[in-house]
């Protein structure tokens, strides 16, 4: 009992950092979670990362409480996906809070504007390297290449809304699947 309750702590504190400090959204934090969450604390693997990130993008909400809502629950069962998910919200909440009363006055501030303007260009970079750490982890298939390709161009060209997109991706998968199974004789290994 006193282990769980320490993991569930430490869930509450890693995650209260990831939130505090973490600008851009969800997609920002995913290089963060890899760190502490596999790296420094090793929870889960990097393939149930991989796991997380895919279903907590296919579930409604944003995908930095769902991540922390499945990894605390992974860890700590429920009162664990409690912290983890009562930690990434509660330093938004905050500073939300704050600049809501404040950013009216300085919103034209060019200081401000600066401010702002590099931080685009950090969200950019942790977007991009969060990118990169999950190509590196994906397993390599000629099948999984046409859809990342096929999604690429239907999100970014034509206005379709994400969970179209989301749903057409798993509905080629699930096909493709079923299609390797029956040609293998029902052994199949999807992922190549």
């Amino acid at each position: 009992m006193k282990e769980k309750l320490k993991r569930i702590f430490t869930l509450l504190t890693t995650f209260l950092r990831i939130g505090a400090f973490t600008f851009g959204g969800g997609y920002a934090m995913i290089p963060l979670v890899q760190r502490e969450v596999v790296e420094k604390h090793k929870w889960i693997s990097d393939d149930d990362v991989l796991e997380v990130i895919a279903i907590a993008e296919s579930t409604p909400g944003p995908i930095a409480i769902n991540m922390a809502t499945f990894v605390g629950y992974r860890v700590a069962g429920f009162f664990g996906s409690l912290a983890a998910t009562f930690g990434v919200v509660f330093p938004s909440f905050v500073i939300i809070y704050i600049i809501s009363f404040i950013l009216r006055q300085f919103q034209e501030n060019i200081v401000v504007k600066y401010a702002f303007s590099g931080i685009r260009a950090g969200v950019l970079a942790l977007l991009c390297k969060s990118l990169y750490s999950m190509y590196k982890k994906v397993k390599k298939h000629v099948f999984a290449y046409i859809i990342m390709a096929a999604a690429f161009v239907v999100s970014a060209f034509i206005d379709i809304h994400v969970l179209w997109i989301i749903g057409g991706c798993a509905l080629a998968g699930l096909v493709y699947s079923l299609i390797a199974e029956k040609a293998k004789g029902g052994k199949t290994n999807v992922n190549g």
